[in-house]
């Protein structure tokens, strides 16, 4: 179920605090919070996004507003089955 029109984007407080404060210093800007929402501002830099393991960097795009942040970064390793090695 999508989120209410009315109500907005969801970014997490304390991410957009660190957010206006580490961008004036830093590139790259860590997220931990999966769940917020890409807003106009962040168009254009790029963030440290956590996958459960470890930090993926993503360049906030004009397409991506609106989105979450972690629709972009895969938690799950992909599986590929292995050869096998041809008997003689």
């Amino acid at each position: 179920m999508n989120r209410a029109k009315w109500k907005g984007f969801y970014i997490d407080e304390n991410f957009l605090k660190k957010s206006i404060f580490i961008s004036k210093k830093k590139k790259l800007i860590p997220i931990i919070s999966r769940k917020s929402s890409i807003v106009p501002k962040f168009v254009g830099k790029i963030f440290k996004v956590h996958s459960g393991k470890i930090f993926s960097k993503i360049t906030v795009l004009k397409e991506m507003i609106g989105h979450k942040f972690g629709e972009f970064v895969p938690t799950r390793a992909r599986f590929n089955f292995k050869k096998k090695k041809k008997k003689r």
